[in-house]
């Protein structure tokens, strides 16, 4: 568990610290594949994703057994300006409803039997209007980090992390152009659903916001302070932390996404133990893709958010694991192996 952190400046230099990939436990994860019953690569992705779990969990053969799922809940108060197609109170309404069991998010956990974790950002009072002012304070971008670490405990073999929050998309947008360049008609996408002049709506009010805090953010985390939100920080703290404690991670779609690109921005290689699970139909998310150098692992037309994608993915990663440590050698099943 990490030690609380105190302010930003703290966060900051913890990427100096983070564990690079254990070399020798991927090594072991490649040198098994070649010896498997099957032609080399043909059970494509898979054979990279054991690979890839083994190289960031620093052990073979990788485990799957204990994964879970965390989703953080905030509110926006860019939210009033009409940017989503529903009112900032389905935002506490949405959590009780994981509590309840009722929501997709719940279904695909059972499916996975995966461990679902939701965790309430201050509900009740949101972000500041980021066409107005800054999102947060440091202290409060920087506590919202440190709950998001916390949030990441031993044990956990995989994280799938995702989000809810009304008009969060509209937060992600900002962030992105904040962080990547373009205009705010690149990252703008319909959200929840708005069309017509309630999207032109919201893509005035990303540009309003760049305009604001684009020139004076001095680096991405002032750019997470000024343009994201609650649950954006504590994602992009669970994670920095899953990093620390060898925990590989599944994003979700663009909002998550976007929260983590606050890392790869301030280091290219902070999102090495990172994938995407899928690629969300929110049209930035396929720019914000390319800007990280992600391939995706599925394009099932998903936008729904709650890390219902991340878990989703959990069950692909399930299977890699699976083949990798459950096949045989060619040695084993008397099985000739190439000429």
């Amino acid at each position: 568990m990490p030690e609380p952190i105190a302010d930003m400046d703290e966060i900051r230099a913890l990427l100096s610290h983070l564990p690079g990939p254990d070399r020798e436990s991927g090594s072991a994860a490649a040198a098994r594949q070649a010896q498997l019953t099957k032609p080399a690569g043909s059970l494509g992705r898979l054979e990279e994703l054991a690979v890839w779990l083994a190289t960031w969990q620093a052990r073979h053969p990788p485990r799957l057994e204990h994964p879970r799922t965390i989703v953080f809940a905030g509110n926006h108060g860019v939210a009033a300006r009409g940017v989503s197609a529903y009112p900032a109170s389905v935002t506490a309404q949405m959590v009780q409803n994981f509590i309840a069991g009722g929501a997709a998010v719940n279904q695909l956990c059972r499916v996975a039997d995966a461990d679902l974790r939701v965790y309430e950002m201050n509900l009740e009072t949101p972000t500041g209007d980021i066409v107005e002012g800054p999102a947060m304070s440091e202290q409060e971008c920087a506590k919202a980090m440190a709950y998001g670490m916390m949030a990441v405990e031993p044990g956990i073999d995989a994280l799938a992390v995702g989000e809810m929050g009304i008009g969060n998309t509209t937060a992600a947008a900002a962030l992105c152009a904040g962080l990547f360049g373009g205009d705010a008609a690149l990252w703008t996408g319909p959200g929840t659903g708005v069309v017509g002049a309630a999207l032109e709506n919201k893509c005035r009010t990303v540009a309003a916001a760049l305009a604001l805090h684009r020139p004076a953010a001095r680096d991405p985390f002032d750019l997470l302070r000024r343009l994201g939100g609650l649950e954006l920080a504590a994602i992009a703290g669970a994670v920095m932390a899953a990093r620390l404690g060898r925990i590989p991670v599944v994003l979700d779609g663009f909002t998550s996404t976007a929260a983590a690109a606050v890392l790869f921005a301030a280091d290219p290689h902070a999102l090495d133990h990172c994938l995407v699970a899928h690629v969300s139909a929110e049209p930035g998310h396929r720019v914000l893709l390319d800007r990280l150098g992600q391939r995706p692992l599925f394009d099932f037309g998903m936008r729904l958010g709650e890390a219902s994608g991340a878990t989703l993915a959990l069950g692909i990663l399930k299977a890699a694991a699976a083949c990798h440590n459950g096949m045989a050698s060619f040695g084993e099943a008397g099985v000739s192996g190439p000429a």
